[in-house]
């Protein structure tokens, strides 16, 4: 029997009519206010960008109660952390290392080049951002998957010029955590910075003159890497000083599950991404009441298992968390195309013919044995993905973040003669004669 106190608010669409607004607003889903916390980063972001070191300094001391003795890593503390690395995690990490370089070096699209018309032709050439700031956040859980996610695609991609930065701790004398620091190291990532939070972000956009041992920090062209609720505030402030990948909100999974899917493994993914935060959220998408009810039987179980039971439950409980009641599988297609989760599990019949009919997710694990937490860690896939419904417009991080697509056209005369009518008849048609006589003038005695 499920739980008389249970752990997920169901809501109820089987007897609903909804317009696709009405729907949207109907699911669970998590308040993230960036534009509140941009007020709280906007002084911090223009302190960094006037004072540079000091200002990382000050904000350290405020907000992780410490100030680092420096603030870039020094290469002996990076070799010494890989060096006193837990052998068993070492080789944990050169698999999912090996498993996403593999999957990001197939995934480097190659220069196309379209002959339009004999003599012209237009070439795609894709060149890598030259200087990246990789952010790995330092809370709840130390991340070093995300220094493999962040970095790998970076290289791949061929980046010159890689600087990641990670909160200090105060337990390791102002540097990032150790397994963060072996991470880097393992990967050949050199220049690391021990700055977190709003500050880091705009440290990475801005540099600094002199980061306290008499060398500067230069700016970054592009910002990327998961954080918290000021990170991406930051990274809103700063957009356009630099690019940037996403604004991260919290961890999301939404399982779309039939009545033949496993309540134990569907309870376990649930937890398994509520266990990040309180504000993560975990929406099952189900046409079987049976399923809820087996679910709930599990949840009761499992969750008082888990290491982080309070977080757990806080996150299960909250309005960000629930079951959503469809009629049927094609009313759960078009919920959790609505609901655009960061993380997607299918666990119906014929799941991959249903994964194939979803538009709109960050990543989408197919069947009952990929759970998210593969993704996570050692699928291949990247788990750096849009959260808050944005996977409607955008897609997680890969090789092709760190590559800008440059259009590179050459036309011999000839070519140029057959375009001319057009281009001069179109230039004259919006009042832009000269950009016409520049076609022209080449055709000239």
């Amino acid at each position: 029997m499920p739980s008389a106190d249970p752990f997920l608010t169901v809501t109820d669409l089987r007897t609903r009519t909804l317009t696709a607004a009405e729907l949207t607003a109907a699911l669970p889903r998590a308040e993230l206010d960036v534009e509140a916390a941009v007020a709280v980063a906007r002084p911090l972001v223009e302190d960094v960008a006037s004072r540079g070191a000091a200002a990382v300094l000050d904000a350290s001391e405020r907000f992780d109660g410490m100030r680092p003795e420096h603030l870039r890593v020094p290469p002996e503390a990076l070799q010494r952390a890989l060096e006193e690395l837990d052998p068993a995690i070492r080789s944990a990490l050169e698999e999912s290392i090996a498993r996403v370089r593999r999957v990001d070096g197939e995934q480097v699209r190659p220069a196309d080049s379209v002959e339009v018309v004999p003599g012209g032709t237009v070439t795609q050439r894709w060149v890598p951002v030259r200087r990246v700031g990789l952010y790995v956040p330092g809370g709840r859980a130390v991340l070093p998957s995300s220094v493999v996610m962040n970095v790998v695609p970076a290289q791949v991609a061929g980046v010159e010029q890689i600087v990641l930065a990670s909160p200090p701790q105060k337990e390791f004398g102002g540097l990032p955590h150790p397994t963060i620091m072996a991470a880097c190291a393992l990967l050949g990532i050199t220049e690391v910075l021990a700055a977190g939070g709003a500050q880091a972000i705009a440290l990475l956009a801005h540099g600094a003159q002199d980061l306290g041992d008499g060398e500067g920090l230069q700016g970054v062209d592009l910002i990327t890497g998961p954080g918290n609720v000021y990170v991406a505030a930051a990274k809103r402030l700063v957009r356009g000083i630099v690019g940037i990948d996403a604004e991260a909100g919290p961890t999301e999974i939404a399982i779309l599950a039939d009545g033949e899917a496993h309540p134990a493994y569907v309870a376990a993914d649930l937890i398994s991404q509520a266990e990040h935060d309180p504000l993560a959220a975990s929406v099952l998408v189900t046409d079987s009441p049976e399923l809820v009810g087996a679910v709930e039987v599990e949840l009761a179980s499992q969750v008082p298992q888990a290491l982080h039971r309070e977080r757990v439950e806080e996150a299960l409980r909250g309005r960000q968390s629930g079951v959503v009641l469809v009629t049927d599988l094609e009313q759960g297609i078009a919920v959790v195309d609505a609901y655009g989760a960061e993380h997607l599990e299918i666990q119906t019949a014929d799941a991959a013919e249903v994964a194939a009919r979803i538009t709109n997710a960050g990543a989408v694990f197919v069947g009952a044995h990929s759970p998210v937490s593969l993704g996570d860690y050692a699928a291949g896939s990247n788990h750096v993905l849009p959260t808050g419904g944005t996977s409607r417009f955008t897609g997680g991080l890969g090789v092709q973040t760190f590559l800008r697509g440059i259009h590179v056209v050459h036309y011999d005369r000839e070519a140029l003669a057959g375009a001319r009518a057009a281009a001069t008849t179109l230039a004259r048609a919006e009042g832009l004669p000269s950009h016409g006589s520049a076609i022209d003038i080449r055709f000239a005695d």
